[in-house]
């Protein structure tokens, strides 16, 4: 078991008996770790140590982060939402496909892909000379049945395999959380239906550190009675972590699951809320 499936467990572990407030000993038994071993390498991945990182994952921290981001998420969002979006200390673009090229499912298109090493595990990488069109975690699922996940937008296009360069590139994407800084801003292509690409767009507004409901981002692309289409389009999304998928939670404060694992959802959440405290 790598040292990212080892936290990964005590990640679920802890969110699992959140009402407990399981000390160290007890989460380290469950990462197959010493202690000491424990709090080194998930401080290391998480950003803060397992007490604290088991505060952040409150149910009560959850609702209040909620009711915060409502005006910031307000004001986000009045700016409009087709211009560039800051994420940690990355700029990310988005480009959405024409219809006429969606329809084409990526036809004159050259795909690379390749699997590298993130903080979160290893994550498989698709992109283009246009800019990033997919990105998955793999802690749940092989590459293979990622991979054709991902290319089915694009299943007209050329694919290549380049690992190397997918290592570089989720370098980039994450360096901020390593204590890096990205050299240059990152595109996105998107490729989905009008109203994805609304949510899409909108998930792009929300800061890191920040959360919002289904029901808040529905009534910034068309109407609160849509927020089960909207969960739909945030099930959609191809592109983990840039499109943050991950910050929208239920009204409740559960965080509800994640199509790349939930146990993947709580880490990003808890980075993200560590980042932020400090």
């Amino acid at each position: 078991m790598s040292k990212h499936q080892a936290i990964a467990r005590a990640i679920q572990f802890i969110d699992r008996e959140v009402e407990a407030q399981p000390d160290l000993a007890a989460v380290a038994e469950v990462a197959g770790m010493s202690p000491f071993h424990c709090q080194r390498i998930f401080s290391s991945l998480a950003g803060v140590s397992p007490k604290k990182f088991l505060q952040f994952l409150t149910l009560d921290r959850a609702k209040r982060v909620l009711a915060e981001s409502g005006s910031v998420l307000d004001s986000a969002y009045a700016a409009g939402l087709s211009g560039p979006s800051r994420l940690h200390d990355l700029f990310v673009t988005a480009e959405a496909m024409t219809p006429g090229e969606f329809k084409a499912r990526g036809a004159g298109l050259t795909i690379r892909h390749g699997v590298g090493d993130t903080p979160f595990g290893p994550a498989l990488l698709l992109w283009s000379e246009r800019g990033i069109t997919g990105l998955a975690f793999l802690v749940d699922s092989a590459r293979d049945a990622a991979f054709a996940e991902l290319s089915a937008p694009y299943r007209a296009a050329r694919f290549l395999t380049d690992d190397a360069e997918a290592g570089r590139v989720l370098e980039r994407i994450f360096a901020p959380l390593t204590g890096g800084a990205a050299a240059a801003p990152l595109r996105l292509l998107l490729a989905g239906t009008p109203f994805q690409l609304k949510v899409w767009e909108a998930l792009l507004k929300v800061p890191s550190g920040k959360l919002v409901t289904y029901r808040q981002i529905a009534r910034t692309v068309c109407t609160e009675r849509a927020s089960r289409a909207v969960g739909n389009a945030v099930g959609a999304n191809l592109i983990s972590y840039l499109v943050p998928c991950h910050r929208v939670i239920r009204t409740t404060g559960a965080f509800g699951d994640y199509r790349w694992g939930r146990g993947t959802k709580t880490m990003l959440l808890g980075t993200e809320a560590a980042f932020a405290g400090r």
